[in-house]
């Protein structure tokens, strides 16, 4: 695994890349980095060049005062790639990384092989988001938009830990899918600006959520882009229901649930995910 820092769109970003082969971007959710790829990464690096960045404010990429969103996080992905010489590339992205995948592939599509996506948010999902019993599973949404929430989870090591530990643990059907890891997305996450640069997200995303779950998301053309989705059965986050719209995003659709996982099927299993992702592009005609 090769750890570099590439700069791009006036930012500098942390980047590991592994494998040989075309070029694979791969995008992480939250509360995640780079790291959540390395299973996947090992898998398919025998057959594609696995470059996986971390997003601005995530990392150990730039953290820059301010909020950045979707289309922020589009314009540093295709300034990166330009970095990288990278003319085309597939993209695989989850949850963050699923928001990001959107505009970036009406943005350019010209730029990208094909989407593979795992569980995120797309404007189909509408006032479900927001229905009652779903409050007490979007309520960090809120609570990262607070100017003291970062110092608050970020009080100690331990408060940081147990917040994001949280999540990965209750988001997962198969709870023991970053055990190993949980020390090192601590020690992430307890570096200087990280909790301000993932809630930073949150904040610059909130004005088209809350559109979204006013039923007044802006009518947009679909995604033409070949586009496989994996949705996990046991998403306690993103219901395998809230599917039944994602043909009016994206035109060229695989849609398939991934079987006995929850939110985060790239660590739950990473066998299938990547045999998931190796057959998509497989499949796809890339020119």
């Amino acid at each position: 695994m090769e750890h570099v820092t590439i700069r791009a769109n006036g930012a500098a970003f942390h980047v590991a890349r592994t494998g040989a082969g075309r070029p694979l971007l791969l995008l992480h959710g939250w509360p995640e980095f780079w790291l959540t790829w390395k299973p996947v990464m090992a898998r398919l690096a025998d057959r594609y060049t696995l470059i996986a960045p971390d997003l601005r404010g995530f990392g150990d990429s730039d953290k820059p005062h301010g909020a950045y969103g979707p289309d922020q996080h589009t314009d540093d992905m295709l300034a990166l790639l330009d970095a990288l010489g990278v003319d085309k590339a597939g993209v695989v992205g989850h949850d963050v990384g699923g928001a990001v995948m959107q505009p970036l592939a009406r943005k350019a599509p010209d730029r990208i092989a094909g989407l593979f996506l795992f569980d995120f948010v797309y404007p189909g999902i509408g006032p479900r988001m927001a229905a009652p019993d779903r409050l007490n599973h979007i309520w960090y949404q809120s609570f990262h938009q607070m100017e003291m929430a970062p110092a608050l989870v970020g009080a100690s090591r331990d408060s940081c830990r147990t917040y994001i530990r949280h999540f990965l643990h209750n988001w997962s059907h198969r709870k023991a899918a970053f055990d190993d890891v949980i020390e090192d997305f601590a020690d992430n996450f307890c570096k200087p600006g990280n909790l301000a640069g993932g809630f930073a997200h949150y904040r610059a995303s909130h004005a088209a959520r809350v559109k979204m779950m006013q039923g007044e998301a802006p009518a947009l053309p679909p995604i033409t882009v070949p586009t496989c989705i994996r949705w996990a059965e046991h998403d306690p986050l993103f219901p395998y229901a809230w599917t039944d719209r994602l043909g009016e995003t994206f035109s060229d659709l695989d849609l398939g649930m991934f079987l006995d996982v929850g939110h985060f099927p790239h660590r739950e299993d990473p066998d299938r995910a990547a045999a998931e992702i190796a057959g998509f592009f497989a499949r796809i005609n890339w020119k």
